[in-house]
């Protein structure tokens, strides 16, 4: 019996998402991380000797999350191939989405408030299986309305060809 391979992706061939969404995601930890570590402080002054551990462990949960937020940050990317958009993403549980160009139903392009302030958007595939869906954040919000209007066009192309 032979043993199905699953495909490989060359994530050298993979486009990052835009840098600017790793200075607003340290924008955002710094906004929650600093009032944690100031009332560490006031409190390891207040009373040394109870809670003279407390500001060495938020540093290291600091540096923690803002690890994990960075890896997270580097394992976005995303290609366009002839029949398909590959959405690769993930630091400990890896998950590379292909969606093909045919089964999209329809294309979001949103931005919160921080991304707004960043000049970013989010690119969401919707298809006809929830499961199927992808999801593209941190790109430019030039970029994010030029990804979208690609790839409309390629999915009304293909959806028409049935």
């Amino acid at each position: 019996m032979r043993q199905a391979t699953l495909p490989t992706v060359d994530t050298a061939a993979l486009r990052p998402i835009s840098p600017r969404f790793w200075i607003a995601r340290q924008v955002v930890l710094a906004v929650v991380l600093s009032p944690l570590l100031g009332a560490a402080i006031a409190t390891a002054l207040l009373a040394p000797s109870l809670y003279a551990l407390l500001i060495p462990a938020v540093v290291v949960l600091s540096a923690l999350i803002w690890s994990v937020e960075r890896g997270r940050y580097r394992s976005w990317g995303y290609a366009e191939r002839e029949d398909d958009l590959i959405v690769h993403r993930g630091l400990l549980f890896r998950r590379t989405s292909v969606v093909p160009y045919g089964r999209m139903q329809f294309i979001d392009v949103t931005a919160g408030p921080v991304d707004r302030v960043f000049g970013l958007a989010t690119v969401q595939l919707h298809t006809a299986a929830a499961a199927t869906d992808a999801r593209i954040p941190g790109l430019l919000r030039r970029d994010a309305e030029q990804l979208r209007d690609r790839l409309a066009s390629v999915g009304e192309a293909r959806a028409t060809g049935l």
